[in-house]
């Protein structure tokens, strides 16, 4: 008889998620999928409230990564008021957020994602953890939580505390940068860089030893998205969007991030609180694209720091200047996106402007929407606020980089469930590759479930004979 698998709860991501794997008479991979099994409703509640408090109130969306909703909301509000923070205000916010980037991707190669490259995905449990890379390699185990430290810390210099940021503000920031705090973060770089280029060295390694897997695992095609400069380099904080097609060819570039409801529309499935975004000229799910660490770097043209863009040369020579399908490269463009993440923030606290104490725009204008866009760790995050003329949130749209990857992150699961699970002689190994496939994306969960339409209640009541009854309200 066909049967199912159900791997509950999915570990090491952030959020709420499980996993079915049906089977056929045989014990083969029929269908797989990934189910997104928690609600939050954020763009529901937010409404009513007065738009400069969303700064405020988004980063509560997720513990992993405030600073990403904390910035995107407070530049959403600087398009409410109609203004652009001064330089040294957009200068202190970008070095938020590379200390977001650096603790972020820090923790999650070395903490979420480094145990099965390490120890190997058939290794046990109780080994597949942090705990278990402390007591291999402590050395390394050290660096990452330093790594993990010493963003935090740009994070609490620049943010006025480590979680749920409350730095920025419509127009600028209510924080200056002291010179004791430049030189405190400055002095870290060196280390920085030296931790990264370790972790870095254990991840080519790891792809040299295991080039067919990484290669094939959760291998296909799709398109790719993220913020460019002008140039086409890497951009993190302030850039236009780029999409590419599965071979590189350009689809739009350029492209004003307070359109992006022209180019990108959201598909609902009934067996998902989580929404599929897809690109409007291709449909769906011809459509489906990539959004984060593999996304930018297949989108990018190159990175604007020298560290950084000598690892970008080796990333593209992959496929020869192609994109970079393999999933399991995710967690290679996470590395390099941290070491310009380092480069960056000392190009900023190099710039004598950073210490300026012109950090804030005022403005007696309100528009009737605002659309703030940045590239969280996981991805592109865009908030849309509309308001009414006393300031009052009327409607709010978040489209966060889980979502945008929900597509790939399905196609995954089905992939190597397909490649790796036989039903006839299941092990622990063949289900934690199906769950590595979502580590891959590094998705924040709680971050991603906002508004579905209505949401009705429903109860089922099943019988032993395997009736159902259902009602619905």
């Amino acid at each position: 008889m066909a049967s199912k698998i159900t791997i509950e709860p999915v570990t090491r991501i952030e959020g709420h998620a499980k996993v079915t794997i049906h089977l056929d008479e045989t014990g083969k991979v029929s269908e797989a999928r990934m189910h997104v099994n928690e609600f939050r409703g954020f763009e529901k509640f937010a409404e009513g409230r007065m738009f400069f408090e969303m700064p405020q109130i988004t980063p509560r969306i997720c513990g992993i990564c405030p600073v990403s909703h904390h910035l995107a909301s407070a530049k959403a509000c600087d398009r409410v008021i109609g203004v652009k923070p001064p330089r040294t205000g957009a200068l202190i916010r970008e070095l938020m957020h590379m200390g977001q980037y650096i603790q972020s991707h820090a923790m999650h190669f070395f903490h979420l994602a480094g145990p099965d490259l390490l120890f190997g995905f058939d290794a046990p449990p109780a080994q597949r953890n942090v705990l278990g890379i402390v007591a291999a390699n402590p050395d390394l185990a050290l660096k990452a939580v330093w790594l993990r430290k010493y963003g935090q810390d740009i994070i609490a210099k620049t943010a006025g505390r480590r979680i749920h940021a409350n730095g920025a503000v419509p127009g600028g920031m209510n924080k200056i940068l002291t010179a004791a705090e430049r030189e405190e973060v400055l002095a870290g770089v060196p280390e920085a860089l030296a931790n990264l280029e370790e972790g870095l060295g254990v991840l080519r390694s790891w792809v040299s030893q295991n080039k067919e897997l990484a290669d094939s695992f959760a291998n296909f095609d799709s398109g790719y998205m993220g913020l460019v400069q002008p140039d086409g380099a890497l951009e993190l904080y302030d850039g236009k969007l780029r999409m590419i097609d599965a071979k590189g060819k350009v689809l739009v570039d350029q492209y004003d991030p307070s359109d992006y409801l022209q180019i990108i529309g959201e598909h609902v499935e009934p067996w998902s609180y989580l929404k599929f975004p897809f690109y409007r000229a291709l449909g769906y799910p011809a459509g489906a694209y990539r959004v984060g660490p593999l996304g930018r770097l297949n989108a990018a043209s190159k990175i604007s720091t020298p560290k950084a863009q000598r690892e970008f040369e080796r990333f593209r020579d992959i496929k020869h200047g192609e994109p970079v399908t393999g999933s399991l490269y995710y967690h290679y463009a996470r590395l390099i996106e941290a070491v310009y993440a380092v480069e960056r923030a000392q190009q900023i606290l190099e710039d004598p402007a950073i210490l300026s104490e012109d950090i804030m725009a005022e403005s007696n204008h309100l528009n009737g929407q605002g659309v703030g866009c940045i590239e969280a760790p996981r991805g592109t995050l865009f908030h849309h606020y509309w308001v009414d003329e006393t300031g009052r949130l009327t409607k709010v749209n978040l489209i966060v980089a889980t979502g945008h990857n929900n597509p790939a992150m399905c196609r995954a699961v089905k992939a190597v469930a397909e490649a790796y699970v036989d039903g006839n002689h299941l092990t622990e190994g063949m289900l934690n590759r199906v769950e590595a496939a979502i580590r891959c994306y590094d998705p924040c969960l709680s971050c991603s479930t906002h508004a579905l339409g209505r949401m009705p209640l429903i109860v089922e009541l099943v019988t032993p004979q395997g009736t159902v009854d259902r009602v619905e309200r």
